[in-house]
């Protein structure tokens, strides 16, 4: 009786017109917009939850009434997730299911739901919006208990409210490194100083201004030597950089009981490469990306690719293009989407990626952008 169950879990399969790899905000964009213009869509999603990084984030949004400025990621989870419940049986989502692989010769994706439900999702098209995952960097003892990503530290609170510690040494001056600091600060938690290996600062000055006013120490040219405790962190060696990110020799310790490492994103694209999508490395953006054209397709003709698995960007440049892979998705596989929107969406990105800061972005998407994919499918 056991092997006969095992059998039919191992046998289901789920068809539909396109699957959507990943339900963070690019994930949800597309899938909206391909259901928009008639394609069955089906999302899968690794977490318990849909809505990726914007459930864990409390901060409002800057730029345009379009990208939700003034609005808190968390709620803009809560919009993307009403746009997805309006299209009603056209959207499928799955939840606690993660994609295990990708098959080319029948297009058919193996996936796992928990632990033990295994099945196939057979689809004629792809979005692939698996967002990115933390770096992390080597010290001695950074597997002691208290040292966390940045990623886990918003999880903690943001999403189960609980404190990860009484004081925190945060690690990257990047935009995360000093939102979580400032959100830290406001449930309550001592942040002792940030700590960042450059020269300047990488994020938003108004994010560093913040955390400046409430007297948090902002440490440039410097970096985590150790950390420092036997059973969980009680401190850190900090020591200071030169100019080439060589240690000069001065160091100091600081005591704390979490060490934050906030040292930036990779992309998480291994199903691209599964299915034989030209990849190239990046360093504008942040590591290994599928060529792709304007309309987000990848030399794969079946797979488009959108959010940060393209490259580490802001959640509203994600959405923006989740919007333009979905729609452009639904059209190859033939249904009637408003393409008049196309060049709409990119104004929208070129916006965001308008100015200084943009720059590095603008090149990174120019060294793996292609010349349009036809149909072949």
């Amino acid at each position: 009786m056991r092997l006969a169950r095992l059998r039919a879990r191992v046998m289901r399969e789920i068809e539909t017109d396109i699957i959507v790899v990943g339900g963070g905000p690019a994930g949800l964009c597309a899938a909206s917009e391909a259901a928009s213009a008639g394609a069955g869509v089906t999302v899968v999603e690794s977490d318990l939850h849909l809505g990726g990084q914007l459930v864990k984030q409390t901060h409002k949004f800057f730029g345009s009434r379009e990208e939700f400025s003034g609005i808190r990621g968390y709620r803009i989870a809560d919009l993307l997730l009403g746009e997805i419940k309006e299209r009603g049986s056209l959207v499928e989502t799955l939840t606690n299911t993660t994609v295990t692989g990708y098959y080319p010769e029948d297009r058919t994706f193996t996936a796992m739901e928990g632990e033990e439900s295994f099945f196939r999702i057979r689809a004629r098209g792809a979005v692939v919006a698996t967002g990115a995952q933390e770096r992390l960097i080597p010290f001695p003892n950074n597997d002691l208990p208290g040292v966390y990503g940045a990623g886990a530290v918003q999880t903690l609170m943001n999403v189960y409210g609980v404190t990860p510690g009484r004081d925190v040494l945060m690690i990257g001056a990047g935009n995360i490194g000093l939102i979580v600091s400032y959100q830290l600060m406001q449930a309550g938690v001592r942040v002792v100083s940030v700590v960042e290996a450059s020269s300047r600062i990488g994020g938003y000055w108004v994010h560093a201004a913040k955390i400046r006013r409430l007297g948090v120490p902002i440490l440039l040219g410097h970096s985590i030597k150790e950390a420092l405790g036997r059973d969980v962190v009680e401190g850190a060696v900090i020591m200071e950089l030169d100019e080439k990110f060589a240690p000069t020799g001065a160091e100091f310790r600081v005591d704390c009981d979490v060490i934050c490492l906030a040292v930036g994103l990779t992309p998480t694209n291994e199903i691209l490469s599964q299915a034989g999508c030209r990849m190239r490395y990046v360093p504008q953006l942040c590591g290994f990306v599928a060529e792709r054209d304007r309309t987000m397709r990848t030399s794969n003709p079946a797979f488009w690719s959108a959010g940060d698995a393209t490259g580490i960007e802001e959640a509203s440049a994600a959405m923006v293009e989740g919007r333009i892979a979905g729609l452009c998705a639904a059209r190859s596989l033939g249904f009637p989407a408003r393409m008049e929107k196309f060049d709409e969406y990119w104004a929208r990105l070129d916006r965001l990626r308008g100015g200084e800061v943009g720059g590095r972005i603008r090149a990174g998407i120019s060294a793996v952008t292609m010349e349009q994919v036809h149909d072949a499918l």
